[in-house]
């Protein structure tokens, strides 16, 4: 048996007097390069994490504006505490003036408007209820009192609550829902303890009026960022995106374009990006139009700020992102390879036809920007409408041609399109299916264009009527 030494292996050096010596790690060399490693990695992460905070703040001023906006609010409802005058105005109910600051400050009007009036209100009558059930409960003798008041917290808060479900009321109130079922069970319960309840519930609504006010006269005074005008930007920059798209995945597809070959990054880019945009501001443009019906009249709208419409044109302009995500899924996942004289014969159709349409979103988007009706729109729509009809009549040649050429020989040369070019007479199924799906779906994505110009048109009418 052969004994394993069991001893740890060391590491010696010849010193110049003769004699070795064991050669010790350095432990605290390690441990501090460990603890620079990580030093620097938290300065990197903090450095990244700064430079898009920058970048945020330099792309978007009125965000960074909001920030020095409600800093701004909370500044001044905190006087409240500091200066005497007002601390005994108040008394120690101004933290719900604090509190209403934090809790109603919007990035834009109509949200700060919507939720201080819904505060103030839900407050109110959830104040007023409390002292009245209150006043009942303690005429009906000590013995009935917590009956009563425990009765009126499950009636109104069940009632409260079922109204939240309600579409109508969620929409507008769903928030002025939830603070009357909390200030109501405050004041219910702590009036059970509390003597003075008519004056607590005086001290917090007052308070709470002042936060809220507060807070409206510096979201429409300091750099107002209005829900209407940004639902207007948000609409018309998604027809731009969605235009954009178009052109591009019609580009990347026919790949002897030039604007394709020189730009295919910038194209890719947005074909990925931006019509994925549109597709996902369903909800931001409703939640802006809610919040739109709560402004006062501002700018180029007054008093007719047509959010229904609006959203209507956003739902057009949805409706044409979903195919163009067909169409770019369909154009470059497809595993079947379309013939080369097919795609140079239909490239031209195609093209034209997609540019069509692109120049129609864009020009629907300028006539937004500008709240004007495009002189040249019915022009544009028109020739859109010619080139859907040469796609079509292209369409209708290579279906006829693909019948003929499978009731004669393999040999016979009957395909006009493949005419001159050398190219076979018979084209299989499998070949054209992508091919016809593009063009399909081309002629889908103008039919939707159209019904976007007659959104917009329609929009502009009724905004002018009212």
């Amino acid at each position: 048996m052969v004994k394993q030494n069991s001893e740890p292996l060391e590491w010696r050096i010849n010193m110049p007097d003769g004699t070795s010596k064991v050669l010790v790690p350095d432990c605290m060399s390690h441990s501090r390069l460990l603890l620079q490693g990580f030093v620097m990695a938290f300065l990197n992460k903090f450095w990244g994490f700064l430079q898009r905070a920058w970048k945020i703040a330099v792309n978007e001023p009125n965000k960074l504006m909001h920030c020095l906006k409600v800093g701004l609010a909370l500044s001044l409802v905190s006087l409240f505490y500091y200066m005497r005058p007002l601390y005994e105005g108040v008394g120690g109910n101004a933290m719900w003036a604090v509190m209403t600051v934090v809790v109603v400050s919007e990035y834009t009007v109509g949200a700060t408007l919507s939720k201080s009036v819904n505060r103030a209100i839900g407050t109110f009558l959830a104040g007023a209820l409390g002292v009245g059930v209150h006043w009942v409960a303690t005429q009906s003798g000590e013995k009935l009192e917590p009956v009563i008041l425990q009765a009126a917290v499950f009636l109104l808060a069940a009632a409260a609550t079922f109204s939240r479900f309600i579409p109508s009321i969620k929409a507008r109130f769903d928030y002025g829902a939830m603070i009357f079922i909390l200030t109501f069970s405050l004041v219910s319960v702590s009036g059970y303890r509390v003597e003075k309840l008519f004056k607590m519930a005086h001290d917090r609504l007052s308070t709470i009026a002042i936060g809220t006010s507060i807070c409206i006269l510096i979201s429409m005074l300091v750099c107002p960022v209005w829900a209407g005008t940004e639902l207007h930007n948000l609409i018309k920059n998604n027809m731009e995106k969605l235009s954009d798209s178009l052109d591009g995945c019609v580009a990347e597809y026919f790949e002897n374009d030039v604007k394709a070959d020189n730009t295919k990054n910038e194209a890719s880019n947005k074909i990925l990006q931006a019509y994925k945009c549109t597709l996902n501001s369903k909800a931001t443009e409703e939640s802006l139009a809610n919040f739109a019906r709560w402004e006062p009249a501002h700018g180029g709208f007054n008093f007719g700020h047509p959010w229904q419409e609006y959203l209507k044109v956003g739902a057009s302009v949805r409706s044409c992102a979903y195919c163009i995500e067909a169409l770019n899924g369909s154009s470059i996942y497809s595993d079947a390879k379309v013939p080369d004289f097919l795609k140079k014969h239909f490239s031209k159709f195609c093209i034209r036809l997609s540019t069509s349409c692109s120049a129609v979103l864009k020009e629907l988007s300028i006539a937004i920007s500008t709240m004007t009706k495009s002189s040249k729109i019915d022009i544009m729509v028109e020739e859109m409408r010619n080139a859907v009809e040469e796609l079509e009549n292209a369409l209708k040649s290579l279906s006829k041609q693909q019948i003929a050429s499978t009731e004669t020989k393999t040999g016979d040369s009957v395909n006009d399109i493949g005419e001159g070019n050398g190219s076979p007479a018979v084209v299989t199924l499998a070949e054209i299916v992508p091919l016809v799906t593009l063009t399909s779906l081309l002629i889908e994505i103008a039919a939707r264009t159209e019904k976007t110009a007659e959104a917009v048109t329609t929009g502009r009418e009724s905004r002018i009527q009212s």
